[in-house]
């Protein structure tokens, strides 16, 4: 009678056992993403091909997120908070629902102007917001500023989207930060002296506005401009031939620049693969389809491969700490409101 091979049958053994227990689930993450851009598929694809770990996507206003997450508390499933403007990103952290993240890949990719000193989150793209023009209806020379803006030679000239709209918030607390409260509240109000309107819509409308004749000046944020620039749409395209960008205070402290940016959350339930995240944001493949996806710039050097957005030209960026901007929001407001900013 022939024994058993016992090394085999213990390995068999072995095998049907290991094949008797459950599957171990895929590793995954829970991000809460206030940014609303068809181009962030590719981002979470290409994360998903990089390291196997899924990406789940809960959408909302940032706002809505916030309260979201503070009403979750301990039991949040959040692991990312990813969203457009430091300002948002300061909320969250102000209201505790952040945690810091100590990684080398990130202080070596993220420029410390746009992070947060505490690093409690991290800018992963570029937009600038910057004066746009109607072509032949006003001399670009009257302004390359955005103190400009408050000349009176522009009464009633100006549209401009509401004071209380997270991007113009951000600029205003950028201002307060170089120049004073007092000086950017006199500014604000010359603002409000020279609207053509009541502010309404969003910067698409501001840069349609512009080029429909209803006012000459308008300041928005360079991708909605770029993505008008390079639509497959003739009426998309016609708009922005109407209108003329001008990047601001390039004599001066540059351009303001707001972010994109992201955070482990307090309470994440896979913290190590929420960092995986960021750090993969900060890649030079992560990095591209944030500049071809959505049309923003790179927040690591590199080039952009969007043409359309390289055609704006290089610019000088306001070298101020986007955290800034989150510090004065408070501020921001209350100067909005006491100049009659709707």
């Amino acid at each position: 009678m022939m024994r058993p091979n016992r090394p085999i049958a213990a390995l068999a053994a072995a095998l049907c056992a290991a094949l008797a227990q459950p599957a171990a689930a895929a590793e995954e993450i829970n991000l809460y993403s206030g940014r609303h851009y068809d181009g962030d598929v590719l981002l979470y694809q290409g994360f998903e091909a990089a390291t196997g770990i899924k990406v789940n996507v809960i959408e909302g206003k940032a706002d809505e997120i916030v309260a979201r997450l503070e009403a979750e508390g301990e039991a949040s499933p959040a692991d990312v908070f990813i969203t457009a403007d430091a300002g948002n990103l300061w909320r969250a952290e102000s209201k505790g629902l952040l945690q810091a993240v100590d990684s080398e890949t990130l202080a070596a990719r993220i420029p410390e102007a746009y992070r947060d000193p505490g690093n409690m989150w991290f800018g992963f793209s570029r937009r600038a917001r910057i004066i746009f023009v109607a072509k032949g209806q006003i001399d670009p020379a009257l302004v390359q500023t955005y103190e400009d803006l408050a000349r009176p030679e522009l009464k009633g000239k100006l549209c401009m989207r509401s004071g209380s709209a997270i991007y113009n918030l951000s600029l205003l607390g950028a201002l307060i930060e170089d120049w004073g409260a007092e000086k950017a509240e006199a500014w604000a109000a010359g603002i409000v002296a020279n609207l053509a309107k009541a502010p309404q819509g969003g910067d698409t409308d501001q840069i349609k506005a512009v080029a429909a004749g209803e006012c000459a000046v308008t300041l928005a944020n360079t991708y909605y401009f770029v993505r008008l620039a390079g639509s497959d749409k003739p009426e998309d395209k016609a708009i922005a031939d109407k209108v003329q960008a001008i990047f601001p205070d390039q004599a001066g402290r540059g351009a303001h620049v707001n972010i994109s940016g992201a955070a482990v959350t307090k309470n994440a339930p896979n913290r190590a693969g929420a960092v995986k995240f960021l750090e993969y944001l900060a890649s030079d493949e992560a990095q591209k389809y944030f500049a071809v996806g959505n049309n923003e710039y790179p927040i690591a050097d590199g080039t952009t491969g969007n043409a359309a957005l390289d055609s704006l030209g290089a610019f000088k960026a306001d070298p101020v700490n986007v955290a800034a901007y989150g510090k004065n929001q408070a501020e921001a407001q209350a100067i909005m409101d006491r100049v009659g900013w709707k």
